[in-house]
């Protein structure tokens, strides 16, 4: 069977109803999703957003010198092109390091109570720094390394002098590299014209998935909407069962040995070790509660930042929904909210319909070929299960 004969053949047994997934095109301009006011409540006093700062922040983002071999800039893993993220599993960093956690969106970042998939850094002007001294990351040795390198770059020796007044310095880079990453936000997406009064802007499928989602789903118990800041997320850290590969106990244990509390230095690294990565949150707070338990990301623009989870290992939406949907995978630490949803074929179909209506009208020609080629990605390898046939490429 090729590649066709297959496409549709999955096409029939799914069910599929190709003009259930046409969507709005949108407003020809994006419309911003949050207000200055929002904004500026969530940004620091110490460290004010200037136009000239965020492009420096820019600047430094795009730059591969600041890594220890000069392979690996801040958007080597985090591309606008996919929502922020690198469309793999987990990372490829200096040296050609793999790490063991998937690179999560820099979007909407600012609203966040702390970074990273388990927390460890409160603020982004902390978070900012830390994957470039980690040496799976970016591998420098130190500060003073990085600002030697920085400060032999013209141009950027030229900004730090007019946007801070002062030569090239590890805190002011922090600072540039804050202001810029929070100037990376969501526009308004299908959801939030449909919200607004225009019932075309979400088609039936989609407004099946909305009902779902805060009904039998029960997406909305973590991926909380709140019309103020409609981030769907709760800022908190949840077990959804995906660590539960080893001894969660036994490993704690280890790691606890290896790593007293507040050596971050070394929770920076057992977090992209693969032996204890799956610990999670326990690796900050060291708190039995938190084994196992990550971050919930908020949920716009999600169709465009795929594969899914802390470790990459959730190919598409679909695998996700399915993923919940048989609720999550065992371990002894399960948050109480992960039982089974029971939900058709068809209400996981409408599910991840809704979850593409909130990409952002700023990346509206992503949107339908994204969608496209997850579903087909997923039916794909459902239908190569079900019939043991092959799709030849």
């Amino acid at each position: 069977m090729n590649r066709v004969e297959l496409h549709v053949f999955i096409l029939l047994a799914a069910g599929v109803s190709l003009s259930a997934q046409q969507t709005s095109a949108g407003p020809a301009q994006p419309v911003p999703l949050f207000s200055q006011n929002i904004l500026n409540s969530a940004t620091p006093a110490g460290n004010p957003s200037t136009e000239a700062k965020a492009k420096l922040g820019d600047m430094i983002f795009d730059e591969k010198r600041v890594s220890v071999d000069d392979s690996v800039a801040c958007n080597t893993c985090h591309s606008p092109r996919n929502g922020f993220t690198t469309h793999t599993p987990t990372s490829r960093g200096a040296n050609n390091q793999i790490g063991k956690r998937n690179a999560p969106s820099i979007l909407n970042t600012v609203f966040y109570k702390s970074l990273f998939w388990d927390g460890r850094a409160a603020t982004l002007e902390e978070q900012a720094t830390m994957p470039i001294l980690n040496p799976i990351e970016m591998g420098q040795k130190d500060p003073q390394a990085v600002v030697a390198k920085l400060a032999a770059i013209p141009d950027i020796a030229e900004a730090f002098q007019k946007v801070f007044g002062r030569p090239v310095n590890w805190d002011d880079m922090a600072k540039a590299l804050a202001a810029f990453e929070r100037t990376r936000l969501s526009t308004e997406a299908p959801f939030d014209r449909f919200l607004k009064g225009d019932q075309k802007a979400l088609n039936a499928a989609q407004q099946r998935g909305w009902a779902l989602f805060t009904g039998k789903a029960r997406c909305a118990s973590c991926h909380t909407y709140d019309a103020a800041l409609p981030l769907f997320g709760d800022n908190r850290f949840h077990n959804t069962g995906l660590a539960g590969k080893q001894e969660l106990k036994e490993l704690a244990s280890r790691a606890t040995a290896r790593a007293a509390a507040g050596n971050q230095s070394e929770i920076d690294k057992l977090a992209l070790e693969s032996e204890y990565s799956d610990l999670g949150r326990f690796l900050v707070t060291r708190k039995q509660e938190d084994i196992g338990a990550f971050k919930t990301p908020f949920l716009r623009d999600v169709l465009l930042t795929s594969p899914y989870m802390h470790d990459g290992s959730l190919e598409t939406l679909w695998d996700v929904v399915e993923f919940f949907n048989q609720g999550g995978g065992r371990n002894p630490y399960l948050d109480a909210e992960m039982k089974p949803l029971g939900l058709s074929a068809s209400e996981v179909e409408d599910l991840v319909n809704f979850l593409s209506a909130l990409t952002s009208d700023s990346s509206s020609a992503l949107r339908a070929a994204e969608l496209d080629r997850q579903r087909a990605d997923y039916l794909y390898r459902m239908a190569e299960q079900r019939t043991g046939l092959k799709a030849s490429k």
